[in-house]
């Protein structure tokens, strides 16, 4: 006989989003393996009811009470998986905090990951985000991961090409959102390793160090020590990281906005376009430091907002619109959130 489904009820979610923001799930469910999501597929009380997928709630905003079924994935575990000519395979359960596993793969001589160094949140939210920093995505270090279908309950493996990788984006918030739980996620760690350093703050740590040949370990002490100066902890303050994607525009909207304002952060990409600062865009129309109710704009960081104690959801959403509509009247561009607000 199987084991029953475990449902809370009435669950603060509070301190299961960064940002700390008020909202109750009537049902929550704690998803630890594969057999847990057939459970909840098979229960007829909750079966059917919409779904809210969660990991660390790092990237989460919300806005209400979420409806149906809060769905936790605390799937744990890591280990090296396979070892090849020209790579390491790591395997780490959904639920494991992606800072912890990239702390881990360094102390396992496992090289690779620490440019994302410090970047909150768990492995399962990691390629539905398609994370980033420091000149390395997740798209650089993936191999394949492993999904519950929410339709069907059968386990499914998808390679990078079925993960449809974008910007911050991927199919997970896009044809599979809702759709799929992911269970475990694995990396391809290139052998040899080689350090990726074309990063500005990089750079400055090498200038100041005078360390031209940084190894891993060192990189991800550069980079927790650059984050953490910039960046809140959520645990002190609450926050979902960076909140605005930095907007890509064609080579002649750059020329135009430099023309126009010759500071603008930018950074060429491989197809011509121009990756533009978001942090700087938002600072140049006089966010950085300013609320709305118990919602702010990071003193330090002008892309990441902050709850200053007590703030709503509501307040958040306020305040990340006008921001938007600021940028857009002054530099005709449109920020686009990257957290998902319920």
């Amino acid at each position: 006989m199987s084991t029953p489904l475990t449902v809370e009820h009435q669950v603060n979610l509070a301190p299961l989003n960064s940002f700390g923001l008020p909202a109750v799930a009537r049902r929550l469910v704690r998803i630890t393996c594969d057999a847990d999501v057939r459970r909840l597929l098979d229960d007829p009380a909750i079966g059917r009811l919409p779904r809210l997928v969660i990991g660390g709630g790092s990237n989460l905003v919300f806005s209400r009470d979420p409806p149906g079924v809060v769905v936790r994935v605390e799937v744990q575990g890591r280990h090296l998986v396979e070892t090849r000519d020209d790579a390491w395979i790591v395997e780490a359960g959904a639920g494991e905090s992606w800072h912890a596993l990239v702390d881990w793969t360094l102390s396992q001589g496992l090289p690779g990951l620490e440019n994302m160094a410090l970047i909150p949140g768990t492995v399962g939210a990691s390629p539905v985000q398609n994370i980033g920093a420091y000149g390395v995505e997740l798209q650089d270090r993936f191999e394949s991961l492993d999904a519950v279908d929410l339709v069907t309950g059968r386990t499914v493996t998808l390679n990078a090409a079925q993960c449809r990788f974008g910007y911050r984006d991927s199919v997970f918030k896009q044809h599979l959102a809702g759709k799929s739980v992911i269970l475990r996620v694995r990396f391809r760690l290139p052998r040899p390793w080689a350090p990726v350093l074309g990063y500005l703050e990089l750079e400055r740590r090498i200038a100041e160090t005078g360390n031209t040949a940084p190894d891993a370990r060192t990189i991800f002490d550069w980079v927790c020590a650059i984050r953490s100066a910039k960046l809140p902890d959520p645990a002190r303050i609450g926050n979902a990281g960076s909140f605005f994607k930095n907007p890509v525009v064609t080579a002649d909207q750059c020329r135009d906005i430099i023309g126009r304002d010759p500071n603008v952060v930018h950074y060429p990409m491989p197809d011509g376009s121009f990756k533009l600062a978001a942090g700087w865009l938002i600072d140049a129309c006089g966010w950085k430091g300013k609320t709305v109710g118990n919602a702010g704009v990071y003193e330090k960081q002008a892309l990441v907002l902050v709850n200053r104690g007590g703030a709503t959801g509501a307040e958040v959403v306020t305040l990340a619109r006008a921001i938007q509509e600021s940028v857009y009247g002054r530099f005709g561009i449109r920020l686009e959130a990257e957290p998902v607000i319920v």
